[in-house]
């Protein structure tokens, strides 16, 4: 029963994850296929880039609603129906977590194509510490506005998840702090963001990855007044 459990919760939190809801808000309102621009990732910040910001906000809370409802919807099935020892519901919600990024960074729904994971992680999180959703969407919203790169952005979330969850373990905040278990789930999804992240890693480095926000704003006004002084000087 017990490995049927972890199964279960497995393939609910990758069928959630798995949902592609940025692409298929991009091809409604715009007619657009969201993996041939940009990035080719599908979720809210390519999606801003393809159809607004409305639209990327929409997709980056559904992507959110993903990772909480695996975990909510494993902790009704598996937990709320007694079809699991109460001793194993954390480690089975934080499977179906860690499925739920999985599933959204390599969905079946899309070739194993997908995003990069923020959305259903900060999901997934909220679902056990409730705070993790106005802390996630305010550094989110702040570091993509201010420093312009989501990729950036998505890793320090990813990191901030596992110490959250360590913090409140070791200073004993409720029924967090009787197991480990969120903490290796942060950690797991932090490394699966990583991964997904590897190739933005590597374009800032270089200096080369993409802007968004502010920065961006900024960058294209630059570059429009030079293309202007250029236009002039050779007129």
């Amino acid at each position: 029963m017990t490995i049927i459990a972890f199964l279960l919760a497995a393939i609910l939190g990758y069928l959630w994850g798995a949902i592609p809801f940025g692409k298929l808000y991009v091809r409604a309102f715009t007619g657009q296929d969201l993996q041939k621009i940009g990035s080719g990732r599908t979720g809210g910040t390519n999606s801003m880039r393809a159809a607004g910001w409305k639209v990327g906000f929409l997709t980056a809370m559904s992507d959110v609603f993903k990772g909480f409802m695996a975990v909510i919807t494993v902790r009704w099935l598996l937990g709320g129906l007694g079809l699991a020892a109460a001793e194993l519901l954390p480690w089975l919600e934080i499977t179906a977590g860690t499925l739920s990024v999985i599933g959204h960074n390599w969905s079946v729904f899309l070739q194993w194509g997908g995003g990069a994971g923020t959305g259903p992680n900060v999901g997934w999180s909220s679902a056990i510490w409730g705070p993790m959703f106005p802390l996630g969407f305010s550094i989110m919203i702040l570091m993509l506005y201010f420093l312009g790169y989501a990729s950036v952005a998505s890793m320090t979330m990813g990191l901030i998840i596992p110490i959250a969850f360590l913090v409140l373990y070791l200073t004993g905040t409720g029924a967090l702090s009787a197991t480990i278990a969120y903490i290796v789930g942060g950690i797991a999804t932090a490394l699966i963001i990583a991964f997904a992240l590897r190739g933005n890693f590597v374009r800032l480095a270089r200096g080369e990855e993409r802007l968004v926000g502010l920065r961006a704003k900024k960058r294209a006004s630059k570059e429009q007044r030079m293309e202007i002084s250029k236009e002039r000087r050779g007129s």
